[in-house]
């Protein structure tokens, strides 16, 4: 079974991160989530940073369960993706949302959060270190998606909201958040991109 995911992984928070499951190279516009084990290898990449989710109850989906879970995901994404494009005026064509108005996104977005009710609890016994764990009244995996959710309510109503950045090199698609004063891409390949773009420009206006 491929566990390795297309999806750029740029340690980014969580939600961003399934925001750029929709990406681009030079063969175009890409869905790391468009069939079932897409959809597993996505969330295998990501399954450490979630309570919910271990590698065992992923494999244990069936192609169902991947069909259902895929959906719900990209439905997610694509709010998540339009929220982005408000929070950052993203004026890129190609990384446009499916979901085109603001209310839409937003109630696809509190939906998504209360799909699946999950809860921290604690466990402490004689002798042994208190330790938390987390418990859904519904499939784990189904679970890890509404946290997600939740996680991303928390990004877009808080002051990380203005950190949320489009990445504005040829051809990306892509979020992040601007974690240092100077940084300007999604990445170093993307930086390179566009100093190239902007090279190939004053040259070209040079010898005009």
């Amino acid at each position: 079974m491929d566990t390795d995911t297309n999806a750029p992984l740029l340690g980014e928070p969580l939600p961003v991160e399934l925001m750029n499951t929709i990406w681009a190279d030079r063969d175009g516009v890409h869905d790391a989530l468009r069939d079932p084990e897409g959809t597993r290898a996505w969330l295998h990449a990501v399954s450490s940073r979630i309570d919910l989710m271990t590698p065992d109850a992923l494999d244990a989906l069936t192609t169902s369960d991947l069909d259902s879970l895929g959906g719900r995901l990209v439905g997610l994404r694509d709010a998540l993706r339009r929220l982005a494009a408000e929070a950052t005026e993203d004026p890129r064509r190609a990384a446009a949302s499916d979901i085109r108005e603001l209310e839409a996104a937003v109630t696809a977005l509190n939906r998504a959060a209360g799909d699946t009710p999950h809860w921290s609890a604690l466990s402490w016994k004689p002798d042994q270190e208190p330790s938390r764990h987390v418990r859904t009244g519904g499939q784990t995996a189904s679970a890890a998606v509404s946290a997600i959710a939740e996680d991303a309510i928390t990004l877009f109503s808080q002051g990380t909201r203005q950190h949320l950045r489009a990445c504005l090199a040829p051809g990306c698609v892509l979020y992040f958040l601007k974690n240092h004063p100077r940084r300007e891409w999604c990445s170093a390949g993307c930086g390179n991109r566009a100093r190239s773009a902007r090279h190939y420009q004053r040259h070209r206006h040079t010898t005009a």
